[in-house]
Parts: C-alpha cells; structure tokens; sequence
C-alpha cells in the first residue's frame, strides 16, 4: 500500500507526529462502507499501538446501515458469541489530520479475530489485501481508480427527515454536465471538495458537473489498490462533511430520481510489474500494430495476461445455475449492492439500457455502452492500459468491489481463460443479445451465494455467506416496505 504523506514509520516517529494533540480520530468501515469510528484520548490511541490494537464491538458486523440488527444472525457478530470485540487494528500508513474538524489527526482500522488475529472474513481492508497479496505472489502491484457521479441537495439531515424525504431541492436546476456555470453557484462548496481532499491525502483528477440537478462527477487519482480504497471511502465521508457546514447534503445513492441517470462508481484497473512497467501494456514489438495472435480486434493492444484478466473478469459478473442462464455474482456492483442500484437500466428506454447502464455480460475497445471499456492504444499510450469497469453504482462498498475484480482477473490469468465471445460492436452490428446480469438484487444475491458459485471460490464460503446474508436482509426490508407508489395507486380506487 502506498502510505500517506508523513505517516510515521515508529511508535517514536508517531510520538513526535501527535506531540501537540490530546486526541486522536479512528474508523473502520463496515460492509456498507460505513465509516465506524470514535475519538481516543492520546494516550489510550499509543498504548493500543504498541500493544497490537484495541477491542471494538462487533456489533457493527452484526446490524445494518441504520442500526438495525440483521433478520438472521451471521457468521461475525451475533447472539450466540454475546456480539463480543473483535480487534482493530491502527493502520499508521494512513494517517491524516481533518482539516474542518480542528485538524484532528486520523488513522483507519482493521478488523481482526481477536483468537487468531487473523483478519475477520468480512472486513473490507482485510479482504482487499487478502487480493493484494494473490497479485504480489506473482509479482504484480494492483493499480485502481474510481470515478464517483453524485447528487447534491440543498437539504440537511433535519430538512430531509421533515419532508420525509421527498420534495427534495436540488442543489442547481437542469441538466448539466461539464457545465462551466453551474459551478459558478455554490463555489465555496464546490472548490471544497477539491481542496480539502488534497488536504485529507485524496488526489482529484477530476471534478465537474454531470448531467442531471445538482449532478457532479469525482476522479479520483489512479493508484495502489488499497489507497485507492480507502480514498474511495474517505472521499464520500468528506463530501458529507464539507456538505454538512454549508447546508449540503450529497448523495452516492445509486437511483435517488426515477426519471433521471442514476450515478455510477466507475473503476478503473491495471497491473504493475516489478519493473514498473503496466503488465496490461502489449510488449514492445507489439506496439505498432498490437498482437497478432487476438481473435478481435478491440485487445490487439492489450498484452495476453491483460486479455486474460478481463476474460476472468467477465467470467466472474456472471455465475453458472441450474437454469444454465448466468448473473453477476461477485463484482461488487449490481449483485452485492443495493436495492435502488437495480433502477438504473429499468429506468431507462431498451434502446439506452447499456449505454448509461451497462446491464449485460459485455466489453469493448473504448466503449461506454459496455459493462467493461478498453482503454489502449492508440487512444491512449501503452503505459495507460486499463480496464473500467462500469457495472457498479456510486453506492459501491469500494473494497469489496476492487477484491472481486482482482481475484476475478486474477483467476482469468491462473486459468489462462479465453473471451467467451465477441466485443459489443460485433454483437450490435450482428444484432445479437449479450447475455443479462441479474435485474435485482434479490436475484443477484441468491447466485451469489449458490453452492458452487465463482465467488466464493474467489471470495470463500465464510466472506459469502455473512455478506450474502447482508443482501438477504436488504431484500427482505424492501419485500416488507409500503412504498409511495402503491400508495398513490391503490389507496383510493382499489
């Protein structure tokens, strides 16, 4: 993992970097990608680092986003073990100090067994790094970036709770994007944004507005995959935080209008050599008319072990069933999400559905319409060789999606996996229909969590049962849910 700027390196170091504090901020992230955390007086922050980490309740593996204890109990927190501690560990390579919040110092947490000390199988840092460290095996480093598209409202949490949620006000009217005025309202909040990531070790390669009310659209800058995951959940805690001082509220909710684009969390990923070198580039002697031994065109200039990582990759957005159809399982979007992520195509007319909401097993050279985008020569140079992944929404738990995506890649390059079919341009022009991932999350998670499915070869059994059931829960509160739409249609005229 590439560490912050002036992280210590020694409990001595850390002495000196916290001589003027008499407290310290921490915080974990749950399977939401739920920043929990609290304050620690300084000296109870040292004496858990020099002793290997501190107790934290379990509980926060044992109940939803809103508190709610899990319909069934699960494999980390429950009755049977009392929800007993686990162990958090600090993680000194990622320290920050909160800029709008008195410049507080921050570190992140691990979870672990606190019997083995082995990470528990539904922390999110754990099992990232788990993936980090099948790919080092190899001596490859996972590189990433994401690309998050959120809503803003000019609500606060008391407003939004007295309007019950609807009749919200959007921060700018229209639609948008790359607007050059719109970003003339609400400047301070805007350039917020950008500047205090900076300051909270989050590098913004872009930021701009995207079509719809009060759209905007974050890059984050490519790097190691873990940072990019902690960035990816940071960056999220950020902008609720800049929002909260100027009367903001943004939203990563996949679908929050059901006549408007839903908001993606666009990944992008490649593979660093020992040398330094992008392991997705083709070899020198194939960089003027790329290799010649692809069967399509859209990978010439991608190297063999980049085509088989994506093969892998496609393998993996889809799992075998008994009904021989196949449905994501494991790539950390649709299928291991939320409910509302599933609206995003269903919104859209059949002629758009994968345009702005990729919803089928596809990839392609440059191509927005497919579930997996090539990007390579000769639109960008070799070293910039890449893979985005546009199936998962804004409301991504960000170290679950990039685990899955590099132990599917992985796994692709192990087997030496072959494209199962053509690119989307050939589909298209032959007027061919891609095969379809899973339409809700009821559906995705049920192949999730089959006997035999690819995730929990990838993922294992302990990792989907637990979060499996966390989508079974989910499930379950929206089939029991009265919405205000059977409301508006039923109530009077049945």
């Amino acid at each position: 993992m590439t560490a912050t700027e002036g992280a210590p390196k020694s409990v001595e170091d850390l002495h000196n970097l916290l001589q003027n504090d008499t407290k310290v901020k921490v915080a974990g992230i749950d399977v939401d990608g739920v920043l929990r955390g609290k304050f620690m007086s300084k000296d109870k922050f040292l004496s858990a680092v020099k002793g290997d980490g501190f107790g934290f309740c379990s509980v926060i593996f044992g109940w939803d986003m809103h508190d709610l204890v899990y319909s069934n109990e699960l494999l980390v927190s429950n009755r049977a073990n009392g929800y007993r501690d686990i162990l958090a560990r600090i993680d000194l390579g990622t320290y920050r100090r909160i800029s709008w919040e008195a410049n507080v110092p921050f570190f992140l947490l691990s979870f672990l067994d606190p019997e083995t000390h082995e990470p528990i199988p539904v922390c999110p840092r754990g099992t990232l790094a788990k993936a980090i460290r099948l790919a080092e095996s190899s001596g490859w480093e996972p590189i990433a970036g994401v690309e998050y598209e959120y809503f803003q409202f000019k609500e606060t949490p008391q407003t939004v709770a007295e309007k019950s949620f609807t009749n919200l006000s959007p921060l700018t009217p229209g639609m948008h994007g790359y607007s050059l005025l719109r970003t003339q309202l609400n400047q301070e909040y805007f350039h917020d944004l950008f500047d205090e990531s900076k300051k909270f070790g989050i590098e913004i390669e872009g930021h701009h507005t995207e079509t719809g009310p009060g759209v905007y659209e974050t890059a984050l800058a490519y790097t190691s995959a873990l940072r990019m995951a902690d960035n990816a959940t940071l960056f999220k805690f950020l902008a609720k935080s800049v929002g909260m001082k100027q009367g903001v509220i943004p939203s990563f909710m996949a679908k929050p209008w059901a006549n408007l684009p839903g908001c993606s969390g666009h990944i992008h990923v490649s593979l660093r050599g020992k040398n330094g070198q992008n392991v997705f580039a083709v070899a020198d002697k194939d960089k003027e008319k790329g290799r010649e031994d692809t069967q399509y065109q859209d990978t010439r200039f991608m190297s063999q072990e980049g085509e088989w990582f994506l093969a892998g990759v496609l393998d993996g957005l889809t799992d075998a069933c008994t009904n021989d159809k196949r449905v994501q399982a494991t790539c950390g979007g649709r299928g291991t999400s939320m409910i509302n992520l599933y609206l995003i195509p269903l919104a859209l007319t059949p002629q758009n559905q994968s345009f702005w909401a990729p919803n089928a097993v596809t990839y392609g050279y440059d191509s927005r319409a497919a579930s997996i985008r090539i990007i390579s020569p000769p639109s960008v140079p070799p070293s910039a060789t890449r893979l985005e992944i546009r199936v998962p929404g804004a409301d991504m738990q960000p170290h679950f999606a990039l685990a899955s995506i590099f132990r599917l890649g992985l796994r692709g390059i192990e087997k030496k996996i072959q494209l199962s079919g053509p690119p989307i341009s050939v589909l298209q022009r032959e007027n061919k229909a891609p095969v379809r991932l899973a339409m809700s999350l009821e559906e995705g998670t049920k192949r999730l969590m089959a006997e035999k499915s690819i995730a929990r070869e990838v993922l294992g059994d302990d990792f989907v049962d637990h979060y499996g059931g966390t989508r079974s829960h989910e499930v379950k509160l929206w089939n029991e849910a009265v919405t205000n739409w059977e409301v508006e249609r039923y109530l009077e005229l049945v």
